[in-house]
């Protein structure tokens, strides 16, 4: 590799007899030699970074046919890779050399060697390697206490520059910079389920730097998506819901990832669908608006393309619950106003929805249903079927909260007369949506002179569906 055509630092041909003599530093001899020269030669493996961050990889493999021959040299020195600082910088260059979409076999080649070193640099040294016996005995450390540590040693180096680029904000000579941080979070992605690797992951997620567009690769957040998907990961609430925000492929994979679980299992209780549901932690991820509203409008789009299917409709009543919950609980200085979440709808319905109706005493509850039902029939039937407040919107709130119109069907049925017209019109509406006033007054005449009002006239196909419990909230156990 000629001087001049790389623009690498001059000791190339230098350090790369050194790192043949050095070998994999089994004598006393050269890991002094090592100690001696290593500060230089971190020194030099900056400056190639700096070279090959500027360049795709094919590039790189052109202009530098022998650079994978030094890094490997490297990688597999013990002693040069017991420090942090060469751990971490070699990632950075090995991950230049990751062609992001291989067009040949030989790309690929490189791409699953690249990875292979990656591997070996943050997970080798869980294994006795008989050349570094000497160093830790020095120390006084066992093998089997020392290699662990090296990889934890360097993820806990990274996630503090990562922290204090943060807090630096636009102090540009303390942050880490976003070409960094790219790189890191493409070298991340075949190592994400180590499971030393967590602390890096999160910290990535949690990582916003100043630039207009995202820094982190996209395939970044689908590999921790999918692993955090199929339980192969843990990560906390707080990088999920940064995964989700800064990538909304991977909230949408999420949400349909739940609908699979819970609308095609062949057995899926009440019981289970809300377990599966917290397990999901898309309510408490939706406290935050801006999920909220994407993962509302998948449900009403399954809604209307399986023409209402209890399955759906249960599994989003499941969520509301679970969600009002969660928002309960938010800490008051991050909460949102409920018009945030429903921007369609009276705030003073969504306050009366949002009450848990088993709360409300028995001899009281008409009184709700009551205001319930004129608050809805006034949005409902005052507004044209296309407006932001017409009828589908209104149902589709009041759907929602599925624990009132099991109420409103209960107090019917214990009317010693004919049941109060709000209640009738309640469940009409819950029934028929897309009525008229005129088809729906005739309803309500219909089914009120009928003694067979039961909860499951509202939705037919869901009768049996829900038992109450006490302080459920919306008819779920």
């Amino acid at each position: 590799m000629a001087q001049d055509s790389v623009g690498l630092s001059s000791g190339y041909q230098f350090w790369m007899r050194k790192l043949s003599v050095w070998g994999q530093a089994s004598t006393l001899e050269t890991q002094q030699d090592i100690c001696h020269h290593l500060p230089q030669f971190q020194e030099f493996l900056r400056q190639i970074y700096e070279t090959l961050k500027e360049m795709d990889s094919r590039t790189i493999i052109e202009r530098f046919p022998t650079i994978g021959q030094l890094l490997a040299k490297t990688c597999w020195n013990p002693f040069i890779l017991a420090y942090d600082e060469s751990q971490k910088i070699l990632t950075w260059c090995l991950g230049c050399l990751i062609t992001k979409e291989p067009q040949s076999s030989g790309e690929s080649k490189l791409n699953s060697w690249t990875r292979g070193l990656l591997s070996h640099i943050l997970a080798a040294f869980r294994f006795d390697i008989k050349e570094v016996d000497l160093f830790t005995q020095s120390l006084g450390y066992a093998p089997a206490d020392y290699y662990p540590g090296l990889l934890k040693n360097m993820v806990l180096s990274l996630v503090s520059e990562l922290r204090e680029s943060h807090l630096n904000g636009f102090n540009t000579q303390r942050r880490m910079a976003p070409e960094r941080v790219r790189s890191l979070s493409r070298v991340c992605i075949p190592l994400i389920t180590l499971p030393d690797f967590g602390p890096l992951v999160e910290a990535l997620l949690t990582y916003h730097g100043h630039e207009p567009q995202e820094t982190l690769w996209p395939e970044f957040f689908d590999a921790v998506n999918e692993a955090f998907l199929l339980k192969k990961i843990l990560l906390p609430k707080s990088a999920v819901v940064c995964l989700w925000l800064r990538h909304l492929p991977s909230l949408e994979k999420a949400t349909l990832h739940l609908f699979e679980k819970l609308i095609f299992s062949e057995r899926t209780s009440l019981t289970r669908t809300e377990f599966l549901m917290r397990q999901s932690l898309l309510p408490e991820a939706a406290c935050h608006p801006a999920i909220f509203r994407i993962v509302d409008e998948m449900f009403r789009y399954a809604l209307l393309e399986t023409d209402g299917a209890p399955e759906v409709l249960a599994a989003l009543q499941v969520f509301t619950c679970c969600f009002v919950e969660a928002l309960g609980k938010e800490d008051n200085q991050l909460k949102f106003a409920l018009r945030t979440y429903f921007p369609y709808a009276p705030p003073s319905l969504v306050m009366a929805l949002v009450q848990h109706p088993e709360d409300i005493p028995q001899g009281l509850r008409h009184q709700p249903l009551r205001r319930i039902s004129e608050m809805l029939r006034e949005a409902a039937e005052d507004q044209a079927p296309g407006s932001s407040g017409g009828p589908f919107e209104s149902w589709f709130l009041f759907a929602r909260f599925g624990g009132w119109a099991d109420m409103a069907a209960e107090q019917s049925l214990m009317s010693a007369a004919e049941p109060p017209e709000a209640l009738l019109w309640l469940l009409a509406f819950s029934y028929s949506p897309r009525d008229g006033s005129q088809p729906r007054a005739q309803t309500m005449v219909g089914g009120g002179t009928q003694c067979g009002w039961h909860p499951g006239w509202a939705f037919p196909e869901l009768e049996g569906s829900y038992q109450r419990g006490p302080r459920n909230g919306f008819g779920f156990h």
